[in-house]
């Protein structure tokens, strides 16, 4: 099988081997990434653990066919190309699309925090819930994550960069008699967390809860937090994609130019900006600034090399791996949207009978846009308050037809995933419920 390769000289090795055995072109994507995870549960410091993972993936082209190998931890280079080549066999010929460069090291983001730091940030946020509401039990979960990646092909590129990221995640359960409430939200940042924050959010959802309420029914206004936004997104995203564009399911496919939301809309991608900023995608091409809905109006779609090709436009720079063993693929890395202008308890005051989404259950829309989600944690707003929680309650529409009613976005935003949100406000969704 050969003996197991240096981490750091493994790209080269492989490059080299894959020439020699006959690969006319050829690409490494090494990840390796560290955690220490600690562990909340029952109020309590349960658990400390440390990760370490690493994985390489070897793509390279015999006769224009392509063959994709992937290993986890000690590598033998010769048994990892041989197997890469064998499956090269097994597919058809196509464009090869390769990035040409230099070796580049970029500028490694992120703070690297002890595991001593994040057990203060979880005791913190704890107690400070449990002080207003000690009977809840809350679980949480905090984490420091670095990453390295390194790209390396047959072109000359050898890009590679490291980040480092922090997550929280507290989740709290209420029990009061047959009535079970779970609140959670988390944070994801750069540099440090913010207990004092997170547990802010917690009971302020804690607070609105202690009275359950029938909800409204109809067609009403229902206003998403930012936590719940992501509804909405996940398809924006596919619809935005150069991928669904050649295949004809994206309904924005002929749109260019035109208006395809309300004006309060504005949504891009920025590789500076937040805890997953990057800097280069997985094909080696350097990521950009990209607006994509502008004001409502629809300028652009995000391809990889081989999808920007086809579509006359080149890459945008967003060809990502939807595992280490795949293609890269139209993806995006982060998504911004703009914040409006009225605050949270702003918006809440405009309502005069609306209701509130904050967690759901189900899956969200798909490209159709159409969805219908259960409300796990949702609160009724009445004359612009808000009156308790709704239970036993779904809301209904379609994605497209909402953000072309828009009526308002928050100053709220917040990072939900890879996604930057504010708070929505959307007008006339259908709300079915018991009363």
């Amino acid at each position: 099988m050969g003996a197991e390769a240096n981490w750091d000289t493994l790209p080269e090795q492989l490059l080299d081997l894959a020439k020699q055995a006959g690969a006319e072109a050829a690409e490494v994507f090494q990840s390796s990434s560290s955690a220490r995870p600690v562990f909340f549960e029952a109020n309590r410091l349960k658990q400390l653990e440390s990760n370490q993972l690493e994985g390489t993936a070897l793509r390279l082209w015999t006769n224009g066919c392509p063959g994709i190998a992937v290993a986890h931890g000690p590598i033998s280079p010769q048994a990892l190309v041989d197997k890469a080549i064998a499956i090269s066999q097994l597919n058809d010929a196509e464009t090869i699309e390769l990035s040409r460069g230099m070796a580049q090291r970029y500028p490694d983001v992120g703070v690297d925090v002890p595991v001593s730091q994040m057990i203060e940030w979880g005791e913190t946020a704890i107690a400070e819930v449990r002080d207003r509401y000690p009977e809840v039990i809350c679980e949480a979960e905090l984490e420091c994550d670095t990453e390295v990646t390194r790209f390396v092909n047959s072109l000359g590129l050898d890009y590679s960069y490291s980040d480092t990221t922090l997550s929280s995640y507290l989740a709290v359960e209420w029990v009061r008699g047959d009535d079970f409430l779970i609140v959670g939200d988390g944070q994801v940042c750069r540099d440090a967390l913010f207990p004092n924050a997170l547990a802010h959010h917690i009971l302020e959802r804690l607070i609105w809860a202690e009275r359950n309420v029938p909800p409204v029914v109809g067609r009403v206004p229902v206003l998403f937090t930012a936590k719940a936004a992501d509804t909405l997104w996940g398809t924006v995203q596919s619809a935005l994609s150069g991928k669904r564009v050649l295949e004809g399911s994206s309904p924005w496919s002929d749109r260019i130019g035109e208006k395809v939301t309300s004006e309060a809309l504005t949504l891009y991608q920025d590789p500076d900006e937040g805890p997953y900023s990057c800097p280069f995608d997985d094909e080696g091409t350097p990521t950009q600034k990209l607006v994509l809905i502008d004001q409502g109006e629809l300028r652009l779609f995000y391809t990889d090399r081989t999808i920007g090709k086809e579509l006359g436009g080149g890459s945008t720079g967003n060809g990502f791996r939807p595992g280490l063993g795949s293609a890269p693929t139209p993806g995006l890395f982060n998504t911004l949207i703009q914040p409006g202008q009225s605050t949270f308890a702003d918006l809440i005051k405009s309502l005069s009978d609306a209701i509130i989404v904050d967690q759901i259950l189900g899956e969200t829309a798909g490209i159709s846009g159409d969805f219908s989600v259960n409300v796990d944690l949702g609160y009724r707003v009445k004359n612009g308050q808000i009156q308790g929680r709704v239970k036993d309650t779904m809301v209904s529409g379609n994605v497209y037809t909402a953000l072309l009613q828009l009526q308002a976005l928050g100053q709220d935003a917040d990072w939900n995933g890879p996604c930057y949100t504010p708070s929505v406000l959307l007008e006339g969704l259908s709300v079915t419920g018991r009363r």
